[in-house]
Parts: structure tokens; C-alpha cells; sequence
């Protein structure tokens, strides 16, 4: 399958990412999301970007017009038709992905792929509520899209070699390097990672060490280019802990047991830099 056009459902940090790294690529984009002023706002994210961009002389004024206009902009569902291949991302919320599929699934030709960019919930499970599993394939990209390279191809049980090879050879066409994993909760970054930053949060709670030196021994003791409370900070704690109650979840495992400090000040409201105070302030 050649893929020209890439539909996209989720307007917001990751959805305007792979809708960049597409248009970027020459591939055409149909950005869809349940307001005008959400598109929108996801079409100001990229044009930004790309400004940052042109002042690092890395593309020219006309690479960012050509880019742009390689994306489309609805609010519309029926718009998803025009593509080979649909990518799910909107919130890592299960209830919420399951019904944005079943309505693409019931919209598009029967060749088309879905892929759900989750970062932690099955695959396999997913796929199994359409009527394509053999088409259904997780593709988990990183944030900020734009400038990481990898994305994990997930494979449930169901998903076809067809499918997988064909996702592949997108991801290598953004210029990603990817990565092949068994569905398995987390996949493999997560799964080491949230844990690493859930663990961290146990460290501040027991007042082993301050927010920034925490963050600042392990930038210096394991060469991370960032620490992993701010780390939480950019990902967003709600989306730290919805991952983790995930792996306690499904593992049944107690060392998944999210920190009592985590879920306090997600209850709080302290997210991190979306509302401009988490660990850090903004």
C-alpha cells in the first residue's frame, strides 16, 4: 500500500506533531478534532514550530508554506475518507479511544489502517473492537514528535505482517527510526520509564533529596539530558499516573503502585507545565 495521506484525530501536543513530521515529509494531512478553534490551535502549534525551524536555518519560508498547505484542517469524520491510513491521538483514556475507533472503523474502506497512538493500553484489545484487527497497529510516537526519532510499532495479536510492514515503511518515510514490540502493557519505554519517574516521586516524598537534586543526579550520574520530575513536568502528571494505574492494573503487581505524592497533587491540579505548576513552576 502506497500512503499519500495520513488522517489524524487529535489536534493537541502529539496529533499537530505527526501532522508536522507528515507535511514535512510531503505526505498530505487530514487534522481532525471536535472544534474549529482546536484544529486551529493545533495548526498555530505547527506554524510556530516551524518558525523555529526557519531560524535555525534548518527549512526555508517556502518549505514551511509547502508544508502547510499539506494540511487540511475538519471537524468532520467523513474527511478521515481521503486516507490510506488513520492515527488515533487523542487522550489516554480507554472508554474515549474505543469509541473515536468504532466510529472510524464504520467510516472508512475496509483497506484502510488504524493505528492508536497510545503509549500504554493494548493493542490487541483495541483491535479487537473493530472490524480490521488484522489492520489495527499501535504506532507510538514521542514527544516532542518533531524532533524524536523513535516510534514503537506495536503488533497485537491480530495485526498482520501487510499492515506492520506498511506502518513501517511510513514511520521510516517521516524519518523515524522504529522500533517492533509485542503488545504488552507499556510497550518498552514506558514501561521502564514511568516507573523510573514514579520512583522518583517515592524520593521526594521521603525527603531524600530536593526536586532539583534529584533531577540533577540522575542528569549527571546517568547522563540524562533531563531529570525525571521535570521530565514528569513535560509529560504531564495525570498522564504519568493514568500510566501507571494502567501497569498496576493489568501486571497486578504492587511495584507498579503509583506514589501517594503523584496522586495528590494530580488531584490538585498540579500538572506540570500545561497549567504551569507541577513539580516545578512555570
Amino acid at each position: 500500500m502506497t500512503i499519500s495521506t495520513v488522517g489524524i484525530i487529535g489536534a493537541g501536543t502529539m496529533g499537530n506533531g505527526i501532522a508536522q513530521a507528515c507535511a514535512v515529509s510531503g505526505i498530505s494531512v487530514v487534522l481532525v478534532d471536535i472544534s474549529d478553534a482546536a484544529v486551529q490551535k493545533g495548526l498555530a502549534t505547527v506554524s510556530g514550530s516551524l518558525d523555529r525551524l526557519i531560524k535555525k536555518e534548518k527549512i526555508t519560508q517556502a518549505d514551511k508554506d509547502a508544508a502547510l498547505s499539506r494540511i487540511k484542517t475538519s471537524t468532520s469524520y467523513d474527511d478521515l475518507k481521503a486516507a490510506q491510513i488513520v492515527i488515533e491521538a487523542a487522550t489516554e483514556n480507554y472508554e474515549l479511544k474505543l469509541k473515536i475507533l468504532k466510529q472510524v472503523d464504520a467510516l472508512v474502506a475496509p483497506e484502510v489502517i488504524i493505528a492508536s497512538n497510545t503509549s500504554s493500553i493494548s493493542i490487541t484489545k483495541l483491535g479487537a473492537a473493530t472490524s480490521r484487527a488484522d489492520k489495527f497497529i499501535g504506532m507510538h510516537f514521542f514527544n516532542p514528535v518533531p524532533m524524536m526519532a523513535l516510534v514503537e510499532l506495536i503488533r497485537g495479536l491480530q495485526t498482520s505482517d501487510a499492515t506492520h510492514d506498511a506502518v513501517k515503511a511510513l514511520a521510516e518515510r517521516l524519518g523515524k527510526s522504529p522500533i517492533t514490540v509485542k503488545n504488552s502493557a507499556g510497550f518498552v519505554v514506558n514501561r521502564i520509564l514511568v516507573p523510573m519517574i514514579n520512583e522518583a516521586f517515592f524520593v521526594l516524598a521521603e525527603g531524600l533529596a530536593t526536586p532539583e537534586d534529584i533531577d540533577a543526579g540522575m542528569k549527571l550520574g546517568c547522563n540524562h539530558p533531563i531529570g525525571p520530575l521535570a521530565l514528569a513536568d513535560m509529560i504531564g502528571l495525570d498522564v504519568c499516573l493514568a500510566v501507571m494505574e494502567v501497569f498496576l492494573e493489568d501486571f497486578g503487581d504492587s511495584k507498579y503502585r503509583p506514589c501517594p505524592l503523584l496522586k495528590e497533587m494530580v488531584a490538585a491540579g498540579r500538572l506540570g507545565r500545561k497549567t504551569g505548576r507541577g513539580v516545578y513552576q512555570y
